[in-house]
């Protein structure tokens, strides 16, 4: 199953798997064999830790490459309906309990960051936003709790 994600995002990918492969794989084979010097492996805590921190890289190799070989890299500046909220859009909304404004990028799951206002298409303001236009009202239900946004504006562009 193809999951979406940004151009940006994809690209954030391609740039990690590089430095893991290129810098940190490397570095951390360097450290085994270093510490593979200092005697009985054993009883050689730093030989575990560097065979533990290969472990965890070569892990974070696999799930990288099967991100990215299952990503479907959606173009924000291509989509046909830009009137409606859809993956890649820039939400401005009005909270209706207290007329505070949100702005919200709908991005995929491994994208999302609630601190610079991206959230995942998954999360549940992401799903109650999904195929809704300026004007409407949406009603959330999160686990904290349940709020009733007015759609401001959509935008496209920046993702």
């Amino acid at each position: 199953m193809k999951i979406p994600i940004t151009k940006k995002g994809y690209e954030q990918l391609r740039e990690e798997l590089d430095r893991l492969k290129r810098i940190e794989r490397p570095k951390i084979i360097a450290e085994i064999a270093e510490a593979r010097g200092h005697g009985d492996l054993s009883e050689n805590a730093e030989y575990h830790a560097a065979k533990e921190r290969q472990s965890f890289i070569e892990g974070r190799i696999r799930e990288v490459e099967t991100k990215l070989a299952n990503a479907q890299i959606i173009d924000t500046a291509n989509l046909s309906s830009k009137d409606k909220v859809v993956f890649g859009a820039t939400v401005v909304l009005k909270d209706l309990n207290d007329n505070s404004r949100k702005q919200y990028t709908l991005v995929g799951q491994d994208e999302s960051d609630l601190k610079n206002g991206r959230i995942s298409v998954h999360s549940p303001v992401g799903k109650a936003l999904i195929n809704h236009t300026v004007g409407e009202t949406v009603k959330i239900i999160t686990p904290a709790k349940t709020v009733e946004y007015e759609i401001l504006e959509i935008r496209f562009g920046g993702v």
